[in-house]
């Protein structure tokens, strides 16, 4: 059963090429640096493929998205004026003219970085005669606080780890328990058996001792 499970496991990762989108944060500390995760993997990695990104953003409350960042293999990363300049900067791919890594990064988060994002992939894919164009948008809302928040997963894991320790401490206190009660039962008997050994040895030398006795008088 795990093998055709391993094995179709491994025909995806490799279909995919080893990218694997992963969801990203949607809670930042003030003042503290954040990463805007966007995964936008190919799915047949042997394709020729060129792309670009562009990243854009609402306000809470505001009627309409706005362009802050456009980044190409080709002339780089642009990010528009205002509250994200000088704080976002491209975080994702690099080196290739295919990007599947699309994320950003921002320095230091502010309250006005709270709001609605939309990551944005422009992919030109090339087949033998002709290229094929696609666009692929994935959208976040990012909340900004003041302090670090536990999440319900951690919360639980711990709960759940105190929750193991106490019955591994009772499970292992009922075995000792267990084996003791078991040696103080059995050790009377023993020692009943071994004083029984003992006396049979004691009687046999004591009858030896006698017959020697008689002989040395007779």
């Amino acid at each position: 059963m795990l093998l055709p499970l391993l094995l179709g496991f491994l025909q995806v990762w490799g279909a995919l090429g080893g990218c694997v989108e992963v969801a990203s944060g949607t809670e930042a500390v003030l003042g503290l640096p954040f990463r805007l995760l966007c995964i936008a993997c190919k799915r047949r990695s042997e394709t020729p493929a060129e792309a670009e990104s562009e990243w854009f953003f609402r306000p809470e409350g505001a009627p309409q998205f706005e362009k802050i960042l456009h980044y190409s293999p080709e002339e780089g990363e642009w990010v528009a004026p205002g509250p994200f300049f000088g704080v976002m900067s491209w975080n994702g791919s690099r080196g290739t003219r295919d990007l599947q890594d699309l994320s950003v990064w921002l320095a230091a988060v502010q309250h006005n970085h709270a709001g609605h994002y939309v990551c944005r992939l422009k992919r030109n894919l090339t087949f033998e005669g002709y290229t094929y164009s696609l666009a692929r948008n994935q959208t976040l809302r990012l909340a900004v606080v003041e302090k670090a928040r536990r999440d319900l997963a951690s919360i639980v894991s711990e709960i759940l780890m105190y929750v193991l320790i106490v019955v591994l401490t009772l499970w292992l206190a009922a075995e000792m328990l267990y084996c003791y009660r078991k040696v103080a039962a059995a050790a009377p008997g023993k020692i009943g058996v071994k004083m029984g050994k003992l006396g049979t040895k004691m009687g046999k030398l004591g009858k030896n001792g006698v017959k020697m006795a008689e002989r040395g008088v007779a």
